[in-house]
């Protein structure tokens, strides 16, 4: 899909990336000059042809300004802008859906996923040992009593409710195939958290793999909220995706032209 008129930045080669990283950004002006380094010395440096979009989720600081000095910079990098914040979801849904490679990986703006991370999750995904491998935080996060207390409440939740036996979906790191996400129904809010439920229910195969969670490097959190507000939240999401599973429907086709 090419980029829409939302897209600002350098035009793209003819012969799609192999990686698409796609980074919702809001108010994240101090971070992103080190992503696209960290981006560039962890995945492009190493032999894959990755693009990174940047959707500047309706920041009111200079967000949108250095994504635009960036792209003119790095032809690899391209950004989309929203006048007004929509939530992580539905920037991510922006993102996914102007990516231009076959397989998508996604990252916080903030610095803490490490880019690192995506390349042995991309071999995974490629080599065909699943459609989708997510990140799981869970060894390197040192969170507090109330928050480990919310996680374990949430991770029953899913698993009673939707059968979702991944131990961290809220980790955005992760890697799965664009035919996949381009399904997930992100422009709804909350729904990043679900993307592993709707892979394997559209019968893709989703596997775990442990990765770096660091401190953020500048600002504040931007899309969290309280530790109580994030269950009751999380468990009214649960009762929509059992709706919503329900009647998903898998919308990838093949081409079947004659070959005369």
């Amino acid at each position: 899909m090419p980029p829409n008129s939302d897209t600002l930045g350098h035009g793209v080669s003819e012969s799609p990336p192999r990686l698409s990283v796609v980074v919702p950004a809001h108010n994240e002006e101090d971070n992103l000059a080190l992503l696209v380094k960290q981006i560039d010395g962890s995945l492009r440096q190493q032999g894959v042809d990755a693009e990174l979009v940047l959707v500047d989720d309706g920041s009111t600081d200079g967000t949108l300004e250095v994504a635009r000095s960036l792209s003119a910079e790095h032809a690899w990098v391209r950004v989309l802008h929203r006048g007004k914040c929509q939530g992580q979801s539905s920037a991510m849904f922006a993102g996914v859906h102007a990516a231009l490679a076959p397989l998508v990986a996604t990252l916080d703006a903030d610095l803490q996923n490490d880019p690192a991370d995506l390349l042995t999750m991309l071999e995974r995904v490629e080599s065909g040992e699943a459609d989708m491998v997510q990140g799981d935080r869970s060894a390197n996060r040192k969170d507090s009593v109330a928050r480990r207390y919310a996680s374990i409440v949430g991770r029953s939740a899913r698993r009673l409710l939707l059968g979702d036996s991944v131990r961290d979906t809220g980790c955005s790191a992760r890697v799965l195939r664009a035919a996949y996400a381009r399904q997930v129904p992100l422009q709804y809010k909350g729904m990043h958290r679900f993307v592993p439920v709707y892979v394997a229910a559209l019968g893709g195969v989703v596997k775990e793999q442990p990765v770096h969670h660091r401190p953020r490097h500048a600002g504040v959190t931007k899309y969290g909220v309280g530790v109580i507000t994030r269950g009751w939240n999380g468990l009214q999401d649960c009762f929509a995706v059992v709706w919503m599973r329900k009647r998903l429907r898998d919308t990838r086709v093949d081409r079947a032209e004659s070959q005369d």
